[in-house]
């Protein structure tokens, strides 16, 4: 299945998985170029508070604590810092189990269902083997990206 263009700059909704997110907000490269359009308001952020709780709990861990350090913020302040961006926070419906090797990956699917999100972000191959999701897309930040500016130069 293609990827569909999104509707117009501003109606694009994505859900980003948390790995996608710790990497945007700590380092450079496609995932910070993702967050960067959100902290724009160029397209709209969809999560949930499943979600919200599972960055907070990753943040935290020990082996980004020297990442933190080079960025002068706690754990805490980063997660809220990307909260704050947040258009949609859904309180997600229930899916089956579709990610039997990483239930947690089911969050990110239930959260994209619920906020009727046009894409979702993720650089975990087991949500990437799927390629879409009720219809909704799993991307790479990359291609999101890709994808997105194709929209922009044509119109769409």
């Amino acid at each position: 299945m293609r990827p569909r263009a999104p509707r117009s700059e501003r109606s694009v909704r994505v859900v980003l998985d948390t790995n996608t997110v710790v990497s945007g907000l700590l380092w450079a490269g496609p995932p910070r170029e993702v967050i960067a359009l959100i902290e724009q308001e160029k397209i709209i952020l969809c999560t949930s508070p499943a979600l919200i709780a599972e960055l907070h709990d990753v943040i935290g861990r020990p082996k980004f604590s020297s990442r933190l350090e080079r960025v002068q913020q706690s754990p805490h302040e980063v997660a809220e810092r990307y909260v704050e961006h947040a258009a949609i926070i859904v309180e997600p419906q229930e899916v089956p189990e579709i990610v039997t090797s990483d239930p947690d990956d089911d969050l990110v699917l239930a959260c994209a269902l619920s906020a009727a999100a046009d894409y979702i972000i993720s650089g975990d191959r087991h949500l990437l083997d799927l390629k879409n999701y009720q219809d909704i897309p799993i991307l790479s930040a990359a291609d999101f990206l890709t994808a997105y500016q194709a929209t922009q130069v044509s119109g769409e």
